[in-house]
C-alpha cells in the first residue's frame, strides 16, 4: 500500500504528470510487490521560490527539472527490492516523460502496517489484538 507524493517545478503538462504516475506505478508493480489497482498518488507543483533542490549534493548534477518522489510504504521489503525500485523508476521516467536519471530523487519512508487506514476508519493492515 504505497502512498506516492511527487513534487516538481510548476509548468508541466497533464501528460507529463500522467507519465510520472505511470512510470512510478509500473516500477512498483514490477519490483516492489505492489498489487494491481493499489494506486494512491499525488503531484504537487511548486514555483521556483518554494522548490529547492541541491544541484550537486553527493556528486549528482541535478537541474531545475528535478523530481522528488516520496514513497510511504509498509516496512516489508529488503535492500535488493529497494535498489531495484529506485533503478526501475529512474529507467522508466527517463523513457517517458524524459526525466534525466540525475533529476530523479526518491525518498522511501517505511511505516508499520497499523499506521494505515484505507477507509471506514479501520486499520485494515493491523493484526487484530482484541
Amino acid at each position: 500500500m504505497p502512498l506516492v507524493q511527487v513534487s516538481l517545478r510548476r509548468g508541466k503538462s497533464a501528460e507529463y504528470h500522467q507519465a510520472l504516475f505511470e512510470g512510478v506505478y509500473r516500477a512498483m508493480r514490477e519490483t516492489f510487490d505492489v498489487p494491481e489497482d493499489d494506486r494512491f498518488m499525488t503531484i504537487t507543483e511548486h514555483d521556483a521560490a518554494t522548490f529547492c533542490v541541491s544541484p550537486t549534493y553527493h556528486g549528482v548534477q541535478r537541474s531545475d527539472e528535478a523530481v522528488i518522489i516520496r514513497i510511504t510504504a509498509n516496512n516489508t521489503r529488503g535492500l535488493a527490492q529497494k535498489r531495484a525500485l529506485y533503478l526501475r523508476i529512474a529507467e522508466l521516467l527517463r523513457a517517458d516523460p524524459g526525466v534525466r536519471p540525475e533529476d530523479v530523487f526518491i525518498n522511501l519512508v517505511e511505516v508499520l502496517p497499523e499506521n494505515w487506514s484505507l477507509g471506514h476508519g479501520l486499520a485494515q493492515y493491523a493484526a487484530r489484538q482484541d
